[in-house]
């Protein structure tokens, strides 16, 4: 058996055996709720001992009984005292060591998401989603920007739910990251097997982009955002292709992380929408960033305003501090017509405090948490059912309901409520309401391809982004084709809209060739000295980034929405092509066991190294999704693939699906039941 010291001097990379100093917490700074800890005694001191392997042996003593404590308090150890002290925020990328660009620029990445004015719950290193984090805990965080200070670009860095494996030799065309979370056997896969794994330390939540350290705050979701309620109100209320939301109500819950987009999206829409919050933190958070503009307290002064805006077509972000269900309430019993209705309070874990019941101010639910975990389970159980049955009679009076992809309905259907079932027995099938990619995203955006794209200026110059919006705009034509119009009319007033939060950060929704051209135009701008480095990625939320049955893939109706292939070929071919980080997560916006969802992120440094890679990446991670749905007999996606083989003749080819006459089938069928 090696001695602790052997083990301490055969690593050059490693926490020092110096004791930080002790934890500061800034007051007012969002803080997680206590977590659920289901671990035996045995339990507990494996977990203790997991936590403490990441620090020298001296050091035990002093820090046994603290992590203890914090095990004990919190429900997790994430050892505040490796924090950093002071506020962490991403720095220009010339402010990091490292032996390579993209060693210093995921450090750029991570410190972002953990700013602040980003993070929902920053000490706790959960950037969204209630419980997405960067990795498990602050000595992680640590070991990990030692490694990326002394990546070379002939390593890869190794990141297993949060834990750096390591260091390995590669090659200059591997990427230089490999990050996995959550992957848990089929059957241990499940929130009870999850909680225990979380609690002791070996298994982290990645959410989507928390754990890939592509978050860019609440604008990466706020496009699509914009794009979902925009033609929400084009399918459903009669709006024209070239019309906005001007007159018309959309009412919906959440304003923290990704839901934080919410106000803001329908004000760019040009609409007024009205966002339930039972966290006055949050709300002040938005306000004090221009993503909402008014903050009422009680249900009619919420709903007189709106009225008042939209009669004058004018657009307002109103944050109504209270509950969604108080909110709903009211309007049924004023007989207040909704037009536009949703939810994304983070329902993927309702019962760890992602969904407030009515009845409990935020203060009150926290508490239960803690002191009451079965009582605060009940209280939500029933608040769902009523949330349901408020929602059910909304949509007989003409409101227009979809399920924001939070896994609020499968909530409702665990609560108890199987009606909400499409066949009233089991989710087979689907629900009664639509899922926005299922009804929406899916057909008029994934199925041809346009998807989330994003990059970060590195350089952490805001004239660069300018720059880089330019240029974006310039490789798109408005009469391509619809999306088209709307892609250019949002990159060309991205600055005015006031979208940044964190680092000089964009989001702009794009096809396969649009996004391949705007990466070689990025590229070829830092080449010739134009801008600094740029980090490219998207949204794992995207047309072959996730697999996930209640969200990404709700729209594919040939069976294989339940099967998690796509997702990780995707990974699997952005790792071959050379993409500079890969990810590749358990959960994300659903829940665990419920999506495999993927990312990817590559740094531009103006080398033809890097257009290679974009040639040939880019392409493949969004042609891997729609050639999926096209063979699932999505019809834009047949036409996109169709189109794709056609001009690709000798060199690449999806293969299509030949399409069966319905009436072949139902005379089979009546034949085979009839013998």
């Amino acid at each position: 058996m090696l001695s602790e010291r052997d083990i301490y001097e055969s690593m050059e990379i490693k926490l020092d055996e110096t004791l930080p100093p002790d934890p500061v917490f800034q007051p007012g700074i969002r803080r997680a709720p206590k977590r659920e800890l289901n671990l035996s005694p045995n339990e507990i001191e494996l977990a203790l001992r997991n936590a403490l392997r990441y620090i020298p042996t001296r050091l035990h003593e002093r820090l046994a009984p603290e992590f203890l404590e914090e095990l004990r308090s919190t429900g997790r150890i994430y050892g505040y005292r490796y924090r950093p002290q002071g506020e962490i925020k991403g720095r220009p990328i010339d402010q990091y060591r490292g032996k390579c660009i993209e060693g210093r620029a995921f450090q750029v990445m991570i410190d972002n998401n953990l700013d602040f004015d980003v993070a929902l719950y920053p000490y706790e290193l959960v950037t969204y989603g209630e419980t997405g984090q960067v990795c498990q805990n602050w000595m992680q965080y640590r070991l990990i920007k030692r490694y990326l200070e002394e990546l070379s670009d002939e390593q890869t860095l190794v990141v297993m739910s949060g834990h750096p494996l390591g260091l390995f030799r590669s090659m200059k065309t591997s990427p230089r990251v490999i990050i996995t979370n959550a992957l848990m056997i089929g059957m241990f896969d499940d929130q009870e097997q999850w909680i225990r794994a979380q609690a002791l330390g070996v298994a982290n939540y990645g959410q989507m982009t928390a754990g890939g350290w592509m978050y860019i705050g609440p604008q990466g979701i706020v496009h699509g955002t914009f794009n979902t309620i925009l033609n929400a109100g084009r399918q459903k209320l009669g709006i024209p292709d070239d019309g906005d939301l001007r007159g018309h109500l959309f009412v919906s819950s959440g304003l923290g992380g990704m839901s934080g987009a919410q106000g803001k999206a329908v004000k760019i829409a040009g609409g007024v929408g009205i966002i339930a919050e039972v966290d006055r933190s949050r709300i002040q958070t938005r306000l004090d960033q221009g993503w909402i503009d008014e903050i009422v307290d009680d249900p009619s002064s919420a709903f007189a305003l709106a009225k008042e805006k939209a009669e004058k077509k004018e657009s307002l972000a109103i944050a109504f501090f209270g509950n969604i269900v108080d909110l709903l309430e009211y309007a049924l019993k004023n007989n207040i017509h909704i037009e536009l209705l949703s939810d994304q309070t983070s329902c993927h874990a309702p019962y760890d405090g992602g969904y407030c019941p009515q009845g409990l101010t935020f203060e009150e639910r926290t508490e239960l948490l803690s002191n009451d975990k079965k009582r605060f389970g009940e209280l939500v159980d029933k608040s769902l059912i009523r949330h349901f049955d408020y929602i059910k009679l909304l949509v007989e009076r003409g409101t227009y309901f979809f399920d924001y992809g939070n896994s609020f309905m499968k909530a409702v259907y665990d609560a108890g409520a199987k009606e909400i079932s499409r066949n009233g027995n089991d989710t087979s099938e689907g629900f009664i309401f639509p899922s926005y990619v299922e009804d929406i995203m899916g057909p008029m955006l994934f199925d041809y391809g346009y998807g989330p794209f994003r990059w970060v200026c590195l350089s952490g110059k805001k004239e660069d982004l300018l720059k880089t919006d330019a240029a974006a705009m310039s490789c798109i034509d408005p009469d391509r084709r619809g999306q088209d119009r709307d892609n250019y009319i949002w990159i060309r007033d991205a600055d005015r809209n006031k979208l940044v939060v964190g680092t000089q950060a964009r989001i702009l929704y794009q096809d396969a060739k649009g996004r391949r051209d705007i990466a070689l135009k990025f590229n070829e701008m830092v080449r010739g000295g134009e801008i600094g480095p740029v980090m490219i990625g998207r949204d794992h939320h995207d047309t072959g980034g996730t697999d996930s049955p209640f969200r990404e893939t709700s729209n594919i109706k040939d069976g294989s929405n339940i099967m998690a292939d796509m997702a990780t070929q995707c990974f699997a071919g952005n790792a071959a092509r050379g993409m500079s980080l890969v990810a590749l997560h358990n959960g994300g916006g659903v829940g665990i066991g419920k999506a495999i969802n993927g990312g990817f992120g590559l740094v531009l440094d103006g080398s033809e190294r890097v257009d290679e890679i974009i040639k040939t990446s880019i392409p493949w991670d969004v042609m891997s999704g729609v050639a999926r749905r096209a063979w699932a007999r999505n019809e834009n996606a047949l036409s996109v693939a169709a189109d794709f083989n056609r001009e690709r003749v000798g060199n690449e080819q999806i293969t299509l699906p030949y399409l069966v006459d319905d009436d072949i089938i139902r005379r089979a069928v009546k034949t085979v039941i009839k013998e």
